[in-house]
This record gives C-alpha cells, structure tokens and sequence, in this order.
C-alpha cells in the first residue's frame, strides 16, 4: 500500500473566509493527511469571532499575529516563516497555501523547488501569478458552489441541468449571429461551448478556449499511429500545464465527462471490462459531421421557438 503524502496546511485568516474550512479539509484529504493545520491572524479583531467555534470543530491550531502597523500583513510574514520552520523539519511532503492574496507566490514557489507539493487554494479573485507558483490550485468557490448544487450525490439532475444550459447557450449564440445553417457549416472552427460563465468571477481562471488549444496540441504531438492517449494522462498533462485546471470549473464532476463535450474528440475503452480510457482526435470528415448535426439540431429548436412565440 502507498504511504499518504503528510501536508502542512497554513490558512491566511485575512484573506479566506471561516465557511470554507469543510472544503479545503475534504480536499486536501484527496491529496493525503493534514499532519499541520494552522491558521494565522489576528485573533484580537471581532472579524475573527467567526472562525472560533470551526476551528475547534476541525482541530485548526490558531496562530496569534498582532498587526504592528496600519497597512503592513503581519499575519503573511508569521505564515512565511512557520512554512519555512515546517519544510526544514522534514516531517512533511506538501503544503496546502489557503489564501487569495498574491504575497504567497514567492512562498509557493520556494517551496517547489525543495520538491514540495505545494496545492494552494482560494477564491477566484486570486492573482494569477500565485496559481501559477502552485503544482495545483482549487477554487474555493467553486467547491462551495459543487456541494450546495449536489453534484455527485444527484447525478441526473446534474446532467439535466447541464444539458439545458449547454442548449440555452448554443440557441443564443445562433439568434445573436444571426447565420444561415450554411454558412455555419461552411466555419472550419469548432468551438465548444459549456455552462455559462460570469466574467468578472472568472476572470483569472483558465479559459475553455486555452484548454481545448491546448488538448489539441498535445493530441497532435502523440507519437503513436492512432494518436491516442489514455484519459488519465491527459488529465495529468492539463493540471501540469494548467494548476487551476479541474472539471468542477467547468460544471462536471469527471473527466470523461468534460472531454465528451468537445466534439472532435473520440473516447473508447480498452482493457478488461473497458477498466482503461483512451482519447483521440476524430478526423476531418467525423468532426465535420458532428458539427452538422449540432447545428441542425439548435436550428431545428430554432424555428420550434419561433413558432410557440408566433401562437402566443
């Protein structure tokens, strides 16, 4: 059996809300055991009162840091230098960096080049440059937002959710285009459209667009003659590329399931009872068929619209 990896997990207080204390808990335990748990602020403060009863709740040690001075983070310094202490005791493998706040990236990115895994969290607003300075990174908002809309536990009604919003979105952008069938046909882009986003909370996180360039380049630079690639390390290769990168941004809860959504990829299963899933590029003709009968299907809902609202 595999030993779990023992993570340090250091909580800036100032910048992370006390509601995510189950989230980043559950998550890091994906990842392996929390032997650290220490969050850092200053406990004098009413803005504080709310972390109180959690922390006891979830054995989260507080770590008392006074701020000096109006404008200076003393609480970052404290959390620097504990990070520090803990990677030169030896006792642990990761670190999990909560905080939306950029100070940390030069943290982070010491702490990888001592062979770290460093998973840090926070909220969408968090500055790219610390994302990019983790070997992973978790939104916290969206784990939130994962949990209360009951993915996982009520499959069905996720899918059903996701397909009407996946439709709405496609009938919008073919009303607002304003193209014939042909001349949609005629586009040689295929673009994939998910759930809808909202800009100014996203505006951080990896576009879907990045994701599916970058797909299809690593699909092209397979060295095999069927270009195919098992699911798991594609998977891999993205997170790699991309800390921030995880389904759950893009509302589905497994991998098979976002790729099933770009339409000039193929899935197919090999191994013992289809156990290993494996990932190719479609070619031209397959993609360009595909495409066809999307479009036909939105202009076909189209005009069913367009009818109901003429009776009406």
């Amino acid at each position: 059996m595999t030993e779990e990896k023992r993570f340090a997990v250091l909580i800036d207080a100032d910048n992370v809300s006390a509601k995510y204390i189950k989230y980043i808990l559950d998550e890091i335990s994906n990842y392996g055991i929390a032997t650290y748990k220490r969050i850092y602020g200053d406990w004098t403060k009413s803005t504080a009162a709310s972390w109180k009863d959690v922390l006891l709740e979830n054995s989260v040690t507080p770590v008392q840091q006074y701020s000096y001075t109006v404008g200076k983070n003393a609480t970052d310094s404290a959390m620097i230098i504990d990070a520090m202490d803990i990677l030169y005791s030896g006792n642990v493998e990761g670190f999990c960096i909560v905080s939306s706040d950029s100070d940390f990236t030069k943290l982070s990115s010491r702490l990888r080049e001592s062979g770290m895994l460093v998973v840090g969290m926070g909220e969408k607003k968090t500055p790219k440059p610390f994302i990019a300075a983790c070997n992973q990174f978790k939104y916290l908002d969206v784990l939130a937002e994962t949990e209360k809309k009951g993915i996982g536990i009520e499959e069905n009604n996720l899918i059903s959710e996701l397909d009407s919003g996946f439709e709405h979105m496609q009938d919008n952008l073919v009303q607002e285009n304003k193209k014939s069938e042909q001349e949609i046909s005629d586009n040689k882009e295929y673009k994939v459209t998910l759930v809808p986003d909202n800009n100014d909370a996203v505006k951080n996180m990896t576009d879907i667009n990045v994701i599916k360039a970058a797909i299809i380049k690593m699909m092209n630079e397979v060295d095999s003659e069927e270009q195919s690639m098992n699911m798991g390390e594609l998977g891999s290769r993205l997170v790699k590329r991309y800390p921030d990168f995880d389904v759950r941004n893009y509302g589905d809860t497994k991998l098979s399931k976002f790729l099933r959504k770009f339409d000039f990829l193929e899935i197919k299963t090999m191994g013992k009872e289809g156990s290993s899933m494996w990932v190719s590029l479609k070619s031209d003709s397959e993609q360009e068929k595909s495409v066809n009968k999307s479009i036909t299907a939105n202009v076909r809902k189209n005009k069913k619209r367009k009818r109901i609202y003429k009776v009406k």
